[in-house]
C-alpha cells in the first residue's frame, strides 16, 4: 500500500543475481482512473511511465532488462496497493 501523494521503492535493485523478468501492477476498479507513476532508477520521477486510465500494468523480459530500482509514485487522492513480481537468474 502506498498512501497518496507518496513514492516508494517497489522493486529493489538485484544484488547477485541478474534481472530477467519483472511487472508492476495497480490493483484498482478496473473502470477508475488512479494516476500513478512508475520510474527507473529516478526517485524524481522526470522521466516516467504513467499507470493510469486503462492501462494499469507494466511488465519487461529478457536478459538486457532495467536492472536498478524499480519506483512508483502515486499520484492519486487515495491510497493504493500495487503488486510486484520479479524473477532472477
Amino acid at each position: 500500500m502506498i498512501p497518496a501523494g507518496q513514492r516508494k521503492i517497489i522493486v529493489e535493485r538485484p544484488h547477485n543475481l541478474h534481472r530477467i523478468f519483472f511487472s508492476v501492477g495497480v490493483i484498482v476498479d478496473i473502470s477508475g482512473w488512479y494516476d500513478s507513476r512508475m520510474s527507473f532508477g529516478d526517485p524524481q520521477f522526470h522521466s516516467s511511465y504513467a499507470l493510469n486510465g486503462v492501462t494499469k500494468y507494466f511488465e519487461a523480459e529478457g536478459v538486457d532488462i532495467f536492472q536498478g530500482d524499480v519506483w512508483i509514485l502515486n499520484a492519486s487522492e487515495k491510497s493504493l496497493s500495487y503488486s510486484a513480481t520479479e524473477i532472477l537468474h
